[in-house]
């Protein structure tokens, strides 16, 4: 049976995130955190921003929209890995919307899947279990 050649990073990332959220017998379980943390770069200011984002709430950062579905830690006592699972959008000047990113995010990887946009750069950097950030109402 042949398989397709995929690129390696895709594939690291697959097995990253399968080995993560499926968890293994060496480590305790992942966490499943409420906030996700991410750094934002504003390239034509130089301004760096650090902002909380519920899970499953939508954040404006420049023209970039960030939903983060997942974020996951393993407890205090476990090697600190952080993952969330991300999407991101990107409005156009006649408000259109064009899904640029949908994927893991990997704090201790910032490289392999951080938002790379020609004007802003977002990646995670954490998963807390609260946040200064009041929640957004509940629907």
């Amino acid at each position: 049976m042949r398989y397709k050649s995929i690129g390696r990073s895709l594939c690291i990332t697959v097995l990253l995130a399968a080995g993560f959220a499926a968890g293994s017998q060496a480590y305790a379980q992942a966490i499943g955190n409420p906030v996700a943390v991410f750094t934002g770069l504003d390239k034509i200011t130089g301004r760096i921003t650090v902002f909380d984002v519920y899970i499953d709430e939508t954040v404006q950062f420049g023209s970039l929209q960030l939903t983060p579905k997942a974020c996951y830690s393993r407890p205090s006592s476990e090697a600190q890995s952080v993952a969330a699972f991300v999407q991101v959008d990107e409005v156009s000047l006649q408000a259109t919307m064009k899904r640029v990113f949908s994927g893991w995010m990997f704090a201790d990887s910032p490289a392999l899947s951080a938002i790379d946009n020609a004007v802003y750069d977002v990646w995670l950097i954490d998963c807390n279990q609260t946040s200064d950030v009041p929640p957004p109402r509940q629907r």
